[in-house]
């Protein structure tokens, strides 16, 4: 159904407006976002290089955060470019076809992302609830299945969004008032009837947010009710072993919450401060992953310390040397 009262047309370009409302500010806002973008990018490649470089790193708990290093790249690369080509250059001008592939990409990519969350929950249940058969239950051939069925659930969850967004032809404006092509954000400038698209939203918002935080839940509560069983020393240890991941699922639910949370009910909130807060949730997590897993994973945290004094050590005897 098309509304033939308002003027439609096809769009071959959209128009991202940044931050709406807060345009003035792009070159200010822009140094936080650069500083964040550049933190992901360093931090995620350095737990890589860590991570394949370190023999003894090549357990199930850090190959599922070699892959989530990964997801996080491409979560970040997805949008903060053409961001801060807004903030800096004012190119607000994004491609039909190039909007639709980044909204699959920043929608797919955050459920690839719960979709690892919820595998190394269930890791760290295996890990402490049946820690004796901790190897044989996590084989190479699970670990490479559980990630691949991960990124693929993102990928089939995710895919009839685009798709669906790609059946509407007809618009009545094509400025976006977002930061990015988010899904609701793009097609509720159609003029055709976006009831298929607003349910399919709401149904990967299910499947995607809440059954997954159900299941890492149910995980916690019965790693939690394992751990009466033993002495306090050793239900501090295991609880360790759990303080990144928990950490992590905290910093990427939260915002997207808050985000969800405002944008169905915050009719008062104002419309920048929900773009920041949907920015957040895709910044975020990037940013604060390899920080939380580099200072709280005693493996990462000694690996680091011992590749700095290596290339301070290295620095000294070159100068050492030149000084001669």
């Amino acid at each position: 159904m098309i509304l033939h009262n308002q003027s439609c047309f096809p769009p071959s370009t959209f128009v991202l407006l940044g931050l709406p409302g807060l345009e003035p500010f792009h070159a200010w806002f822009s140094v936080p976002f650069f500083l964040m973008f550049l933190f992901a990018v360093v931090g995620n490649l350095s737990v890589l290089h860590i991570i394949q470089s370190e023999a003894s790193l090549h357990q199930p708990m850090y190959i599922f955060l070699s892959v989530l290093s990964i997801v996080d790249l491409i979560l970040a690369n997805s949008t903060l470019p053409k961001l801060l080509s807004i903030f800096w250059f004012e190119s607000n001008d994004i491609h039909y076809r190039v909007c639709l592939f980044q909204m699959f990409l920043v929608h797919a990519f955050s459920a690839i992302e719960s979709g690892i969350f919820v595998v190394m929950a269930l890791d760290r249940y295996v890990a402490i609830c049946n820690p004796l058969r901790y190897s044989s239950i996590l084989t190479t051939e699970v670990l490479i299945g559980s990630s691949t069925v991960a990124v693929l659930r993102g990928v089939v969850y995710i895919l009839p969004l685009p798709l669906l967004a790609g059946r509407l032809s007809q618009y009545k404006s094509n400025t976006i008032l977002h930061s990015y092509c988010e899904h609701m954000a793009v097609v509720g400038l159609s003029c055709q009837d976006v009831s298929l698209n607003d349910h399919a939203g709401i149904a990967v918002g299910f499947l995607v947010l809440i059954m997954d935080c159900v299941v890492i839940v149910l995980s916690y509560i019965k790693i939690l009710r394992s751990l009466q069983r033993l002495n306090v020393a050793t239900q501090l240890k295991s609880l360790a072993t759990c303080t990144s991941h928990v950490c992590v699922i905290v910093a990427f639910y939260v915002p997207i919450l808050t985000s969800s949370l405002v944008h169905r009910f915050g009719k008062n909130v104002s419309h920048h401060t929900h773009i920041l807060l949907a920015d957040l949730y895709l910044l975020g997590p990037p940013m604060l992953n390899p920080l939380v897993y580099g200072i709280r994973t005693k493996q990462i945290r000694e690996k680091v310390t011992k590749q700095l004094n290596n290339k301070g050590v290295s620095f000294c005897l070159r100068k050492k040397t030149t000084t001669k």
